[in-house]
């Protein structure tokens, strides 16, 4: 299972979402993203090579995985009308 630690700037992301939804993107984050990042994400290409980013409904979460940390850093998590700017 891999660690998975948040950047300061996702906490701005995060109130711009309502709280149900944070809620439920987080247990996703914590449940099943941790146990299998590659599998359950998608490798980002162009600018974002070497992100990956995992698709829930409307939502984006952007990541990069540390093998050798055994860690998920998200990056960004919002809507994915903004998620990539």
């Amino acid at each position: 299972m891999y660690k998975v630690a948040y950047l300061d700037s996702v906490e701005e992301d995060l109130k711009k979402l309502d709280k149900s939804t944070v809620k439920k993107i987080l247990t996703r984050i914590e449940t099943y993203l941790a146990h299998d990042p590659k599998g359950l994400g998608k490798p980002l290409k162009g600018d974002f090579q070497g992100y990956w980013r995992y698709r829930w409904g409307d939502y984006r979460v952007i990541y990069k995985i540390s093998e050798r940390e055994i860690l998920i850093l998200v990056l960004r998590m919002s809507n994915r009308k903004d998620v990539y700017s």
